[in-house]
Protein backbone atom coordinates (compact mmCIF):
# COMPACT_ATOMS: atom_id res chain seq x y z
CA UNK A 1 0.00 0.00 0.00
CA UNK A 2 3.02 2.86 0.82
CA UNK A 3 4.56 1.61 -2.21
CA UNK A 4 1.43 2.10 -4.21
CA UNK A 5 0.91 5.70 -2.77
CA UNK A 6 4.39 6.83 -3.85
CA UNK A 7 4.22 5.36 -7.09
CA UNK A 8 1.23 7.70 -7.29
CA UNK A 9 2.85 10.84 -5.82
CA UNK A 10 6.09 10.31 -8.58
CA UNK A 11 3.64 10.16 -11.23
CA UNK A 12 1.62 13.35 -10.24
CA UNK A 13 4.91 15.31 -9.33
CA UNK A 14 6.38 14.42 -13.33
CA UNK A 15 2.76 15.28 -14.54
CA UNK A 16 2.95 18.79 -12.93
CA UNK A 17 7.03 19.13 -14.31
CA UNK A 18 5.78 18.87 -17.69
CA UNK A 19 2.89 20.43 -17.50
CA UNK A 20 5.14 23.92 -16.23
CA UNK A 21 6.17 25.11 -18.60
CA UNK A 22 3.12 25.28 -20.72
CA UNK A 23 1.25 27.08 -17.84
CA UNK A 24 3.96 30.07 -18.59
CA UNK A 25 5.18 30.87 -15.56
CA UNK A 26 8.17 31.40 -16.45
CA UNK A 27 7.94 33.81 -19.42
CA UNK A 28 8.02 36.84 -19.23
CA UNK A 29 5.39 39.26 -18.06
CA UNK A 30 2.64 39.97 -20.59
CA UNK A 31 3.15 43.61 -20.04
CA UNK A 32 6.54 44.11 -20.33
CA UNK A 33 6.34 41.78 -23.70
CA UNK A 34 3.38 44.57 -24.58
CA UNK A 35 5.62 47.19 -23.85
CA UNK A 36 8.68 45.88 -26.05
CA UNK A 37 6.03 45.31 -29.14
CA UNK A 38 4.57 48.73 -28.59
CA UNK A 39 8.30 50.37 -28.40
CA UNK A 40 9.24 48.48 -31.66
CA UNK A 41 6.28 50.10 -33.37
CA UNK A 42 7.35 54.15 -32.04
CA UNK A 43 10.81 53.43 -32.72
CA UNK A 44 9.93 52.78 -36.51
CA UNK A 45 7.62 55.66 -36.80
CA UNK A 46 10.04 57.97 -34.67
CA UNK A 47 12.63 56.56 -37.81
CA UNK A 48 10.50 57.54 -40.45
CA UNK A 49 9.97 60.80 -39.02
CA UNK A 50 13.92 62.09 -38.39
CA UNK A 51 14.58 60.80 -41.91
CA UNK A 52 11.11 62.75 -43.07
CA UNK A 53 12.25 65.87 -41.34
CA UNK A 54 15.94 65.47 -42.58
CA UNK A 55 14.62 65.28 -46.41
CA UNK A 56 12.39 68.27 -45.91
CA UNK A 57 15.13 70.47 -44.46
CA UNK A 58 18.00 69.67 -46.68
CA UNK A 59 15.35 70.26 -49.56
CA UNK A 60 14.05 74.16 -47.97
CA UNK A 61 18.05 75.32 -47.46
CA UNK A 62 18.72 74.44 -50.80
CA UNK A 63 15.10 75.74 -52.47
CA UNK A 64 15.23 78.85 -49.87
CA UNK A 65 18.82 79.57 -49.68
CA UNK A 66 18.15 83.29 -49.47
CA UNK A 67 16.39 82.75 -46.70
CA UNK A 68 18.45 80.86 -45.00
CA UNK A 69 21.87 82.74 -45.23
CA UNK A 70 20.44 85.51 -42.76
CA UNK A 71 19.64 82.36 -40.33
CA UNK A 72 22.79 81.41 -38.95
CA UNK A 73 21.56 78.82 -36.98
CA UNK A 74 20.39 76.84 -39.93
CA UNK A 75 23.96 76.69 -40.72
CA UNK A 76 23.84 73.76 -37.91
CA UNK A 77 20.54 71.91 -38.78
CA UNK A 78 22.01 69.43 -41.53
CA UNK A 79 24.52 68.06 -38.38
CA UNK A 80 22.22 68.19 -35.66
CA UNK A 81 19.63 66.29 -37.88
CA UNK A 82 22.77 63.80 -38.29
CA UNK A 83 22.95 63.60 -34.74
CA UNK A 84 19.22 62.59 -34.49
CA UNK A 85 19.49 59.90 -36.59
CA UNK A 86 22.73 58.64 -34.71
CA UNK A 87 20.95 58.50 -31.67
CA UNK A 88 17.88 56.74 -32.77
CA UNK A 89 21.09 53.93 -34.11
CA UNK A 90 21.62 53.40 -30.10
CA UNK A 91 17.82 53.40 -29.59
CA UNK A 92 17.87 50.54 -32.43
CA UNK A 93 20.40 48.43 -30.95
CA UNK A 94 18.64 48.73 -27.31
CA UNK A 95 15.52 47.02 -29.76
CA UNK A 96 17.85 44.65 -31.14
CA UNK A 97 18.11 43.48 -27.45
CA UNK A 98 15.10 43.37 -26.52
CA UNK A 99 14.05 40.82 -28.98
CA UNK A 100 16.64 38.84 -28.00
CA UNK A 101 14.95 39.32 -24.48
CA UNK A 102 11.58 38.65 -25.78
CA UNK A 103 12.53 35.73 -27.96
CA UNK A 104 13.79 33.89 -24.69
CA UNK A 105 11.03 34.62 -22.69
CA UNK A 106 12.40 34.24 -19.18
CA UNK A 107 11.17 36.10 -16.41
CA UNK A 108 14.29 36.59 -14.53
CA UNK A 109 14.80 39.07 -17.75
CA UNK A 110 11.68 41.23 -16.77
CA UNK A 111 14.53 43.73 -15.03
CA UNK A 112 17.43 44.28 -17.47
CA UNK A 113 14.27 44.44 -19.88
CA UNK A 114 12.56 47.17 -18.29
CA UNK A 115 16.25 49.03 -18.25
CA UNK A 116 16.29 48.69 -22.02
CA UNK A 117 13.18 50.03 -22.85
CA UNK A 118 13.11 53.29 -20.43
CA UNK A 119 16.73 53.82 -22.31
CA UNK A 120 15.60 53.07 -25.69
CA UNK A 121 12.31 55.43 -24.90
CA UNK A 122 15.01 58.23 -23.82
CA UNK A 123 16.80 58.09 -26.69
CA UNK A 124 13.94 57.78 -29.12
CA UNK A 125 12.07 60.88 -27.64
CA UNK A 126 15.13 63.03 -27.61
CA UNK A 127 16.21 61.98 -31.20
CA UNK A 128 12.01 63.01 -32.47
CA UNK A 129 12.12 66.50 -30.34
CA UNK A 130 15.26 67.37 -31.74
CA UNK A 131 14.46 66.68 -35.48
CA UNK A 132 10.93 68.11 -35.37
CA UNK A 133 12.30 70.95 -33.53
CA UNK A 134 14.29 71.77 -36.65
CA UNK A 135 11.60 71.36 -38.80
CA UNK A 136 8.88 73.40 -37.63
CA UNK A 137 11.75 76.20 -37.35
CA UNK A 138 12.99 75.74 -41.17
CA UNK A 139 9.25 76.05 -41.76
CA UNK A 140 8.55 79.42 -39.96
CA UNK A 141 11.20 80.81 -41.93
CA UNK A 142 9.69 79.32 -45.58
CA UNK A 143 6.69 80.79 -44.18
CA UNK A 144 7.72 84.23 -43.53
CA UNK A 145 9.03 84.14 -47.43
CA UNK A 146 5.76 83.10 -48.54
CA UNK A 147 3.65 85.71 -46.17
CA UNK A 148 5.94 88.79 -46.54
CA UNK A 149 3.48 90.84 -47.78
CA UNK A 150 0.73 89.75 -44.97
CA UNK A 151 3.82 89.92 -42.54
CA UNK A 152 4.28 93.70 -43.38
CA UNK A 153 1.13 94.26 -43.07
CA UNK A 154 0.67 93.19 -40.02
CA UNK A 155 4.21 94.55 -38.25
CA UNK A 156 2.04 98.05 -39.48
CA UNK A 157 -0.85 97.27 -37.49
CA UNK A 158 1.08 96.80 -34.56
CA UNK A 159 3.33 99.81 -34.78
CA UNK A 160 -0.43 101.49 -34.74
CA UNK A 161 -1.26 99.66 -31.76
CA UNK A 162 1.69 101.02 -29.86
CA UNK A 163 2.59 104.09 -31.26
CA UNK A 164 -1.05 105.09 -31.25
CA UNK A 165 -1.36 103.90 -27.65
CA UNK A 166 -4.30 106.25 -25.69
CA UNK A 167 -2.36 106.34 -21.92
CA UNK A 168 -5.35 108.60 -20.88
CA UNK A 169 -7.11 106.36 -18.68
CA UNK A 170 -4.33 104.52 -17.08
CA UNK A 171 -2.52 107.77 -16.51
CA UNK A 172 -6.08 109.04 -14.64
CA UNK A 173 -6.37 106.14 -12.53
CA UNK A 174 -2.71 106.39 -11.26
CA UNK A 175 -2.56 110.19 -10.36
CA UNK A 176 -5.89 109.45 -8.46
CA UNK A 177 -4.18 106.62 -6.74
CA UNK A 178 -1.42 108.16 -6.36
CA UNK A 179 -2.70 111.03 -4.56
CA UNK A 180 -5.17 109.01 -2.50
CA UNK A 181 -2.49 106.53 -1.54
CA UNK A 182 0.83 108.37 -1.64
CA UNK A 183 2.87 104.83 -0.40
CA UNK A 184 1.72 102.99 -3.64
CA UNK A 185 3.41 106.05 -5.89
CA UNK A 186 7.05 104.48 -6.32
CA UNK A 187 5.78 101.14 -7.47
CA UNK A 188 2.98 102.97 -9.37
CA UNK A 189 5.47 105.04 -11.11
CA UNK A 190 7.52 102.12 -12.18
CA UNK A 191 4.95 99.92 -13.63
CA UNK A 192 4.08 103.38 -15.75
CA UNK A 193 7.32 103.44 -16.68
CA UNK A 194 7.56 100.20 -17.71
CA UNK A 195 4.41 100.60 -20.25
CA UNK A 196 6.62 104.21 -21.61
CA UNK A 197 9.89 102.20 -21.88
CA UNK A 198 7.52 98.97 -24.08
CA UNK A 199 6.11 102.36 -26.49
CA UNK A 200 9.46 103.75 -27.19
CA UNK A 201 10.90 100.30 -28.08
CA UNK A 202 7.91 99.78 -30.34
CA UNK A 203 9.23 103.04 -32.12
CA UNK A 204 12.87 102.05 -32.19
CA UNK A 205 11.96 98.75 -33.71
CA UNK A 206 9.52 100.17 -36.44
CA UNK A 207 12.20 103.14 -37.36
CA UNK A 208 15.73 100.27 -36.96
CA UNK A 209 13.64 97.99 -39.25
CA UNK A 210 12.76 100.32 -42.60
CA UNK A 211 15.85 99.00 -44.69
CA UNK A 212 14.58 95.59 -44.27
CA UNK A 213 11.10 96.25 -44.52
CA UNK A 214 12.06 98.46 -47.93
CA UNK A 215 13.75 95.53 -49.70
CA UNK A 216 10.84 93.15 -48.27
CA UNK A 217 8.64 95.13 -50.20
CA UNK A 218 10.44 94.91 -53.30
CA UNK A 219 11.10 91.31 -53.33
CA UNK A 220 14.70 92.35 -52.77
CA UNK A 221 15.89 88.66 -51.36
CA UNK A 222 19.56 88.84 -52.28
CA UNK A 223 19.73 91.75 -50.08
CA UNK A 224 17.12 91.36 -47.30
CA UNK A 225 18.11 89.93 -43.76
CA UNK A 226 15.53 87.34 -43.43
CA UNK A 227 16.66 86.73 -39.68
CA UNK A 228 16.37 90.73 -38.55
CA UNK A 229 13.04 90.99 -40.15
CA UNK A 230 12.06 88.25 -38.53
CA UNK A 231 12.72 89.06 -35.30
CA UNK A 232 11.16 92.61 -35.37
CA UNK A 233 8.22 91.40 -36.57
CA UNK A 234 7.83 89.21 -33.71
CA UNK A 235 8.95 91.77 -31.33
CA UNK A 236 6.74 94.24 -32.89
CA UNK A 237 3.71 91.48 -32.27
CA UNK A 238 4.54 90.71 -28.58
CA UNK A 239 4.69 94.95 -27.82
CA UNK A 240 1.58 95.77 -29.53
CA UNK A 241 0.01 92.52 -27.24
CA UNK A 242 1.79 93.94 -24.34
CA UNK A 243 0.97 97.61 -24.02
CA UNK A 244 -2.78 97.15 -23.11
CA UNK A 245 -2.12 93.97 -21.00
CA UNK A 246 0.01 95.53 -19.11
CA UNK A 247 -2.05 98.98 -18.99
CA UNK A 248 -5.36 96.86 -17.56
CA UNK A 249 -3.03 94.91 -14.72
CA UNK A 250 -2.08 98.74 -13.73
CA UNK A 251 -5.12 100.36 -13.77
CA UNK A 252 -6.74 97.33 -11.97
CA UNK A 253 -3.99 97.35 -9.61
CA UNK A 254 -5.05 100.93 -9.11
CA UNK A 255 -8.44 100.06 -8.69
CA UNK A 256 -7.69 97.32 -5.46
CA UNK A 257 -6.46 100.67 -3.69
CA UNK A 258 -10.16 101.60 -3.60
CA UNK A 259 -11.70 98.04 -2.22
CA UNK A 260 -11.23 96.23 1.37
CA UNK A 261 -12.18 92.61 1.45
CA UNK A 262 -13.12 89.82 3.89
CA UNK A 263 -13.58 86.30 3.35
CA UNK A 264 -15.13 84.76 6.87
CA UNK A 265 -15.07 80.94 7.49
CA UNK A 266 -18.30 80.65 8.37
CA UNK A 267 -19.47 76.92 8.12
CA UNK A 268 -17.79 73.98 7.44
CA UNK A 269 -18.85 70.23 7.34
CA UNK A 270 -17.25 67.00 6.36
CA UNK A 271 -19.25 64.49 3.85
CA UNK A 272 -17.20 60.84 3.96
CA UNK A 273 -13.77 62.47 2.70
CA UNK A 274 -14.88 65.19 1.05
CA UNK A 275 -14.23 68.59 3.54
CA UNK A 276 -15.72 71.43 2.69
CA UNK A 277 -15.44 75.55 4.28
CA UNK A 278 -17.87 77.91 3.80
CA UNK A 279 -16.84 81.33 2.41
CA UNK A 280 -18.79 84.56 2.63
CA UNK A 281 -16.30 87.19 1.08
CA UNK A 282 -17.73 91.27 2.00
CA UNK A 283 -16.16 93.69 -0.72
CA UNK A 284 -16.37 97.12 0.44
CA UNK A 285 -15.94 99.94 -2.40
CA UNK A 286 -15.05 103.49 -1.22
CA UNK A 287 -15.07 106.13 -3.86
CA UNK A 288 -11.90 108.01 -1.95
CA UNK A 289 -9.30 107.32 0.63
CA UNK A 290 -11.20 109.26 3.04
CA UNK A 291 -14.65 108.69 2.35
CA UNK A 292 -17.23 107.66 4.98
CA UNK A 293 -19.54 105.33 2.96
CA UNK A 294 -19.07 102.97 0.55
CA UNK A 295 -20.70 100.25 -1.34
CA UNK A 296 -20.49 96.79 0.47
CA UNK A 297 -21.44 93.80 -1.37
CA UNK A 298 -21.61 90.10 0.10
CA UNK A 299 -20.62 86.58 -1.45
CA UNK A 300 -21.19 83.53 0.01
CA UNK A 301 -20.58 79.79 -0.87
CA UNK A 302 -19.42 76.38 -0.80
CA UNK A 303 -15.86 75.15 -1.30
CA UNK A 304 -13.97 71.90 -1.33
CA UNK A 305 -10.70 72.19 0.18
CA UNK A 306 -8.04 70.23 1.09
CA UNK A 307 -7.76 67.98 4.64
CA UNK A 308 -4.53 70.18 4.93
CA UNK A 309 -6.26 73.29 4.75
CA UNK A 310 -9.95 71.62 7.05
CA UNK A 311 -7.53 71.06 9.73
CA UNK A 312 -5.45 74.30 9.55
CA UNK A 313 -8.65 76.10 10.05
CA UNK A 314 -10.91 74.08 11.71
CA UNK A 315 -10.19 76.50 15.01
CA UNK A 316 -11.11 79.47 12.83
CA UNK A 317 -15.06 79.56 12.74
CA UNK A 318 -16.50 83.27 12.10
CA UNK A 319 -13.09 84.35 11.91
CA UNK A 320 -11.44 86.56 9.07
CA UNK A 321 -9.07 84.20 7.56
CA UNK A 322 -8.66 86.64 4.99
CA UNK A 323 -7.67 90.04 5.03
CA UNK A 324 -7.27 92.65 2.06
CA UNK A 325 -7.44 96.37 3.61
CA UNK A 326 -8.03 99.50 1.50
CA UNK A 327 -4.73 100.76 -0.23
CA UNK A 328 -2.99 98.00 -0.40
CA UNK A 329 -3.16 95.43 -3.76
CA UNK A 330 -4.84 92.33 -3.73
CA UNK A 331 -1.23 90.28 -3.43
CA UNK A 332 -0.45 91.91 -0.25
CA UNK A 333 -3.82 90.36 1.67
CA UNK A 334 -3.35 88.96 5.76
CA UNK A 335 -3.79 85.15 5.46
CA UNK A 336 -3.27 84.94 9.24
CA UNK A 337 -7.03 84.75 10.74
CA UNK A 338 -8.18 87.14 13.22
CA UNK A 339 -11.92 88.20 14.62
CA UNK A 340 -14.16 89.44 12.24
CA UNK A 341 -14.04 93.02 11.77
CA UNK A 342 -11.60 94.17 14.35
CA UNK A 343 -9.24 94.85 11.56
CA UNK A 344 -11.44 98.26 10.41
CA UNK A 345 -10.85 99.50 14.26
CA UNK A 346 -9.00 102.82 14.66
CA UNK A 347 -6.42 102.65 17.42
CA UNK A 348 -8.05 103.53 20.64
CA UNK A 349 -8.69 107.40 21.12
CA UNK A 350 -8.73 107.72 17.54
CA UNK A 351 -11.60 107.62 14.41
CA UNK A 352 -11.53 106.63 10.92
CA UNK A 353 -13.73 106.51 8.13
CA UNK A 354 -15.36 103.55 9.36
CA UNK A 355 -16.46 104.33 12.80
CA UNK A 356 -15.12 106.13 16.13
CA UNK A 357 -14.88 105.10 19.82
CA UNK A 358 -17.44 106.08 22.65
CA UNK A 359 -17.33 106.35 26.17
CA UNK A 360 -19.90 105.30 28.95
CA UNK A 361 -19.31 104.52 32.34
CA UNK A 362 -15.74 104.93 32.22
CA UNK A 363 -15.14 102.64 29.85
CA UNK A 364 -14.34 102.67 25.74
CA UNK A 365 -16.14 101.16 22.79
CA UNK A 366 -16.06 101.13 19.07
CA UNK A 367 -19.25 102.81 17.31
CA UNK A 368 -19.67 102.04 13.30
CA UNK A 369 -20.88 104.81 11.06
CA UNK A 370 -24.64 103.63 10.16
CA UNK A 371 -23.16 104.06 6.72
CA UNK A 372 -20.98 101.06 7.48
CA UNK A 373 -24.14 99.27 9.22
CA UNK A 374 -24.08 96.42 6.68
CA UNK A 375 -20.32 95.53 6.73
CA UNK A 376 -20.72 95.81 10.28
CA UNK A 377 -23.83 93.10 10.53
CA UNK A 378 -22.41 90.74 7.39
CA UNK A 379 -18.57 90.81 9.65
CA UNK A 380 -20.31 90.00 13.07
CA UNK A 381 -23.15 88.25 11.64
CA UNK A 382 -25.70 90.27 12.65
CA UNK A 383 -24.77 89.85 16.06
CA UNK A 384 -22.37 92.90 16.55
CA UNK A 385 -21.73 93.65 20.49
CA UNK A 386 -19.59 96.67 21.98
CA UNK A 387 -15.87 96.17 21.50
CA UNK A 388 -13.98 97.70 24.43
CA UNK A 389 -10.79 99.43 24.42
CA UNK A 390 -9.08 97.08 26.41
CA UNK A 391 -10.24 93.92 24.34
CA UNK A 392 -8.90 95.99 21.01
CA UNK A 393 -5.20 96.90 22.36
CA UNK A 394 -4.82 92.64 22.95
CA UNK A 395 -6.03 92.08 19.67
CA UNK A 396 -3.31 94.67 18.25
CA UNK A 397 -0.46 93.19 20.76
CA UNK A 398 -1.38 89.56 18.85
CA UNK A 399 -1.90 91.01 15.26
CA UNK A 400 1.04 93.06 15.33
CA UNK A 401 3.47 89.93 15.67
CA UNK A 402 1.36 87.96 13.77
CA UNK A 403 -0.42 85.62 15.60
CA UNK A 404 -3.98 84.66 15.79
CA UNK A 405 -6.10 85.88 18.31
CA UNK A 406 -9.13 83.94 20.06
CA UNK A 407 -9.71 86.78 23.22
CA UNK A 408 -11.51 85.46 26.31
CA UNK A 409 -14.64 85.78 28.08
CA UNK A 410 -13.76 86.35 31.70
CA UNK A 411 -17.47 85.19 32.72
CA UNK A 412 -17.20 81.92 30.92
CA UNK A 413 -12.92 81.25 31.68
CA UNK A 414 -13.13 80.81 28.05
CA UNK A 415 -12.11 81.76 24.29
CA UNK A 416 -13.98 84.42 22.93
CA UNK A 417 -13.77 84.11 19.02
CA UNK A 418 -12.66 81.18 16.74
CA UNK A 419 -14.76 77.55 16.52
CA UNK A 420 -14.77 77.08 20.54
CA UNK A 421 -15.43 80.65 21.16
CA UNK A 422 -18.84 82.20 22.96
CA UNK A 423 -19.38 84.85 21.15
CA UNK A 424 -19.04 82.10 17.75
CA UNK A 425 -21.65 79.98 19.33
CA UNK A 426 -23.92 82.23 19.77
CA UNK A 427 -23.35 83.79 16.34
CA UNK A 428 -23.42 80.68 14.48
CA UNK A 429 -26.02 78.90 16.25
CA UNK A 430 -27.68 78.06 13.34
CA UNK A 431 -24.58 76.52 11.06
CA UNK A 432 -24.30 73.12 9.78
CA UNK A 433 -21.18 73.11 12.29
CA UNK A 434 -23.73 73.91 14.96
CA UNK A 435 -26.33 71.68 13.96
CA UNK A 436 -24.04 68.79 13.80
CA UNK A 437 -23.00 68.79 17.16
CA UNK A 438 -20.08 71.00 16.78
CA UNK A 439 -20.80 73.53 19.70
CA UNK A 440 -23.23 70.38 21.60
CA UNK A 441 -20.21 69.21 23.85
CA UNK A 442 -18.05 72.45 24.51
CA UNK A 443 -17.96 73.38 27.88
CA UNK A 444 -17.70 77.81 27.31
CA UNK A 445 -21.24 77.72 25.84
CA UNK A 446 -22.77 78.07 28.59
CA UNK A 447 -20.57 77.80 31.60
CA UNK A 448 -16.82 77.61 31.82
CA UNK A 449 -14.20 74.74 31.92
CA UNK A 450 -10.56 74.26 29.89
CA UNK A 451 -10.44 74.66 26.73
CA UNK A 452 -7.79 71.54 26.12
CA UNK A 453 -10.67 69.85 27.44
CA UNK A 454 -12.89 69.84 24.39
CA UNK A 455 -13.05 67.33 22.17
CA UNK A 456 -12.09 69.68 19.41
CA UNK A 457 -8.39 69.62 20.51
CA UNK A 458 -5.23 68.18 18.83
CA UNK A 459 -3.96 65.27 20.43
CA UNK A 460 -1.73 66.35 23.30
CA UNK A 461 -3.45 69.51 23.32
CA UNK A 462 -4.70 68.36 27.52
CA UNK A 463 -0.74 68.19 28.36
CA UNK A 464 0.32 70.53 30.12
CA UNK A 465 4.09 70.35 28.71
CA UNK A 466 2.82 70.25 25.24
CA UNK A 467 3.04 73.15 23.00
CA UNK A 468 0.22 75.46 23.35
CA UNK A 469 1.18 79.20 21.83
CA UNK A 470 -0.55 80.64 19.79
CA UNK A 471 -0.83 79.80 15.44
CA UNK A 472 0.16 81.19 12.34
CA UNK A 473 -1.89 80.53 9.72
CA UNK A 474 -0.55 77.72 7.10
CA UNK A 475 1.66 76.87 10.12
CA UNK A 476 0.43 73.73 11.08
CA UNK A 477 -2.59 72.74 13.39
CA UNK A 478 -0.80 73.73 16.94
CA UNK A 479 -4.22 75.28 19.17
CA UNK A 480 -3.95 78.35 20.68
CA UNK A 481 -3.11 79.30 24.21
CA UNK A 482 -5.40 81.35 25.86
CA UNK A 483 -4.15 83.68 28.48
CA UNK A 484 -6.05 86.16 30.51
CA UNK A 485 -5.49 90.03 29.59
CA UNK A 486 -2.34 90.80 31.11
CA UNK A 487 -4.32 94.05 33.22
CA UNK A 488 -6.76 93.65 35.79
CA UNK A 489 -9.99 93.31 34.00
CA UNK A 490 -12.32 96.05 33.63
CA UNK A 491 -16.38 96.30 33.47
CA UNK A 492 -17.23 95.74 30.17
CA UNK A 493 -20.46 97.75 28.95
CA UNK A 494 -23.17 95.67 29.71
CA UNK A 495 -25.57 97.43 27.66
CA UNK A 496 -26.21 96.09 23.99
CA UNK A 497 -27.07 98.78 21.74
CA UNK A 498 -29.98 98.04 18.85
CA UNK A 499 -28.65 97.33 15.27
CA UNK A 500 -29.62 100.30 12.94
CA UNK A 501 -28.57 98.15 10.13
CA UNK A 502 -30.50 96.22 8.28
CA UNK A 503 -30.02 91.98 7.72
CA UNK A 504 -28.34 91.19 4.57
CA UNK A 505 -30.60 89.91 1.95
CA UNK A 506 -33.64 90.83 3.97
CA UNK A 507 -35.68 94.11 3.33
Amino acid sequence: MKHSGLRLLTVLVLAVMAVVPFLGLDDLPRSTRAAIDSERSELASATAQVQRAKDEVGSELQSDADIFRTVPASQQWPATLAGAQTVLQSANRDAQQLAALEKRNRRGDRQEAEKLLADERQLRTSSLHQATSIRDEAAHWVDLKRHLPDDLQQMARDYQTIHGFDRTALDTAVQRAETDWPAKKPDLDARVASVQQLQARGDQIWQSSAEDRRLAAANDFAHLNFGALGSEADALKAAAADLPRQATGITALAGQLYTSWDKLLVDMRQHGHTDEQEIRTVTTRLPDAAAKSGTTTSDERWVEVSPATYQALRNDLGMAIEHKPAGKYDSEADHVAQPAGFAYVAPVGQSNQYGYWDHSGGQSFWVFYGQYALMRDLLFNHSYRPLGGYEYEDYRSYQSTGRTYYGRDEAAGAPKYGSQGTATADRYSGSTYAKGGGFKDSKYASKGGNYRDSRFATPGASDPNADHSPKRFGSGSAQPHFNPPSRPSAPRPSFRPPSTGRRFGRH
